[in-house]
């Protein structure tokens, strides 16, 4: 039985959310699915993403193939990093603690980055919210300095 990850879509009329989905590959769309490993949501920016993350490696190491959106919200969130880095320890490239560490280092500059990401946009939205006035020059003042 071939295995997809999909998204399984929800939400009215031009607000879509998402279920993230593991799911026998004949089915359909938004039809049965096996299990929910988590939700996209591509309405907010950055787009928030709820993985279950132990999960979804399970699933890859099952033999799940993700669709193409699917596999950038599991690289976004580092599942497929992870599984680089669990494949090395398999290969005895180095034990398991270096591995986690490294994703840890990973995982702590992703964060910042979208929490940036995130400020810079609140900032964005702010400034189109309330725009500040521009000023208004001074009239000269005729006479004075000689």
């Amino acid at each position: 039985m071939p295995v997809k990850m999909r998204l399984q879509r929800h939400g009215s009329k031009k607000r879509p959310f998402y279920f993230i989905v593991v799911a026998d590959a004949r089915a359909p769309r938004d039809g049965k699915f096996i299990q929910k490993i988590g939700t996209y949501n591509p309405l907010t920016v950055p787009a928030s993403i709820q993985l279950d993350r132990q999960r979804a490696l399970d699933w890859l190491h099952k033999g799940a193939e993700p669709t193409d959106t699917v596999r950038r919200i599991l690289s976004f969130k580092g599942v497929l990093y992870l599984k680089h880095l669990l494949r090395g320890v398999k290969l005895g490239l180095f034990d398991e603690v270096t591995a986690m560490q490294k994703f840890e280092v990973w995982h702590k500059e992703h964060e910042a980055q979208i929490k940036k990401r995130s400020d810079e946009n609140r900032q964005q939205r702010q400034q189109r919210r309330y725009p500040t006035a521009p000023r208004r020059p001074q009239p000269r003042q005729e006479g004075g300095a000689e």
